[in-house]
């Protein structure tokens, strides 16, 4: 069964249950849709306000075709061949965005939100994008654009200049970029050594703050001249003190 469909099935299916004696399998496989759909045309419940489609007067159909298919219910309904080729056109390649004269004088805004709102994006597709050139973008970076002190940063999306999807799939591969080169950056850093636990480096200062006070608690402190003569001044009270005790006790 070949892939091609009629144009406009259900409309197409519509017609030929109204107008042919084909059966619901052939008029399903024909049009790519549901038998149960087809049983639901044929009773009013599905497709209703739905015009039939002449598949005869579109040249999709021939009526010898049909009347072979009404005679023999194996067999499969096929296209006619189409009269006219189509031009297929290219996809891979995109042609340059065309931008209307009432919008290019709003590149300049749109270029300053991109370099706002996503740095991430290259110069390469920004013009993509809004359709400009590289020179407008330096300009418009550098504040050197002749018309800067009047710009103003506006989504181009809301000035028509790209649609939605467009900017999105910009900013996902602009995203992608920076986090590989990241990655490529962090990979290319010399590694520093092992951090050592929490412990070891606070045990360590303990340890020498400790030994610091016990040498200052055990090394001497030399006296001045005033306190030696106090100490030796109280020794003598002392000593006085205890021979008139000793001359009381007697």
């Amino acid at each position: 069964m070949s892939d091609r469909k009629p144009l406009m099935p259900k409309a197409t299916a519509v017609w030929l249950v109204s107008n042919t004696a084909l059966t619901f399998e052939q008029i399903a496989a024909f049009c790519g849709l549901h038998v149960l759909e087809v049983k639901g045309i044929a009773d009013g419940d599905v497709a209703q306000g739905i015009k039939g489609l002449d598949p005869v007067t579109s040249n999709q159909l021939t009526r010898e075709e049909i009347e072979r298919a009404e005679k023999n219910p194996d067999h499969v309904l096929r296209l006619s061949e189409m009269k006219v080729d189509v031009a297929q056109f290219a996809t891979g390649k995109k042609s340059p965005r065309y931008t209307p004269l009432s919008r290019r004088h709003e590149r300049p805004n749109a270029v300053l939100w991109l370099l706002r709102n996503h740095p991430e994006i290259k110069d390469s597709q920004i013009m993509r994008l809004v359709g400009t050139t590289k020179t407008t973008i330096a300009q418009v970076r550098d504040r050197s654009h002749w018309n800067s002190p009047n710009l103003v940063p506006q989504d181009p999306v809301t000035l028509g200049l790209c649609s939605q999807i467009d900017l999105d799939a910009e900013v996902k591969k602009g995203a992608r970029r920076v986090e590989r080169e990241r990655k490529e950056n962090d990979r290319d850093l010399p590694k520093g050594g092992t951090l050592l636990p929490a412990e070891e480096t606070t045990e360590a200062p303990r340890h020498q703050t400790a030994e610091i006070l016990t040498t200052k608690e055990e090394a001497p402190r030399e006296e001045s001249e005033k306190e030696e003569a106090a100490r030796v001044f109280a020794k003598l009270k002392q000593l006085k003190s205890a021979e008139a005790e000793t001359v009381d006790e007697e």
